[in-house]
């Protein structure tokens, strides 16, 4: 695997691989490497034959009260990981190569509608920073298709919508969530938990999947199941941030037609912010 740091060095890597007839694939990342990202880069190289993944903890995402200077940063780790997935590029940059002329003035990519709400209502201008460094990204590598994960949910509808909107021929794939064995999705930020704390965040899943059979059970009473869940997640030892019921296909609220529907939810343990989401089908017969 080679690694490179500056966009010219980036680039010069993808144009000999595509003059070898190679489609290019692609998995940006912030780094501290876990499964859930092994698989995305997985997924990219059982549909492409050059894989490119980039660590680059991105300052324009953070909010000015958010983690970003202790967000873990492990690239030794992380490269060794990405060799044994069967990754071929490994971008990574520092701020000045990504925004060379500083953030202040940097154009920014904005997705209206589904980076509204959710964790877009929680972290400000958070969604403006991922869809603006991922258009980016795709301005440098060029690839023929991008794999994200379905635990951020929402940010794979935003740079679905972004990707359509300006007409960037690239394919979007979303690979489902990597989950440790008591259901907790994998994250980055799971690394911040206590023993305590971590004994406890599965009841972020358990909750989402009680709700998810009581759907698929008939019931379509969304309100009412919102409350009941964020009970839940209090009675756990959870603070929730949201929790909501929203139609996949757009993140609308859902209505009781919707035929599919996804429940997101966003808790914090400790000091820790967690997030998950489980699809329903809810247009199968109660």
């Amino acid at each position: 695997m080679n690694v490179v740091k500056t966009i010219a060095d980036l680039r010069a890597a993808v144009t000999r691989a595509r003059g070898e007839g190679k489609r290019i694939g692609f998995v940006p990342t912030m780094g501290n490497l876990h499964a859930g990202h092994i698989a995305l880069v997985k997924k990219a190289g059982q549909r492409a034959e050059f894989v490119v993944a980039s660590i680059f903890v991105n300052p324009l995402q953070f909010g000015p009260n958010e983690d970003l200077a202790s967000y873990p940063r492990t690239l030794t780790a992380d490269q060794e990981k990405l060799f044994e997935a069967g990754c071929h590029l490994l971008f990574a940059p520092g701020v000045e190569e990504m925004y060379p002329h500083g953030q202040a003035m940097q154009t920014i990519v904005r997705v209206p509608g589904v980076s509204e709400g959710l964790c877009g209502g929680s972290r400000p201008g958070h969604f403006d920073g991922v869809s603006t460094v991922v258009s980016k990204l795709f301005n440098m590598v060029l690839p023929d298709l991008a794999v994200f994960g379905q635990k951020d949910f929402q940010q794979l509808a935003v740079i679905r919508t972004m990707v359509r909107d300006l007409n960037m021929p690239i394919q979007i794939i979303g690979e489902p969530i990597v989950r440790a064995e008591d259901g907790l999705a994998l994250s980055s930020r799971n690394g911040y938990l206590n023993p305590d704390e971590r004994a406890t965040a599965p009841a972020l899943f358990r909750t989402l999947t009680q709700l998810a059979q009581t759907i698929r059970g008939g019931d379509r009473d969304y309100p009412t199941l919102v409350a009941q869940g964020r009970q839940m997640l209090q009675d756990a030892g959870l603070r929730p941030d949201y929790l909501e019921v929203r139609d996949a296909t757009n993140l609308q609220p859902a209505a009781a037609d919707t035929r599919e529907v996804v429940i997101l939810a966003a808790a914090y343990l400790g000091k820790t912010r967690l997030i998950d989401n489980l699809l329903v089908d809810a247009a199968a017969p109660a």
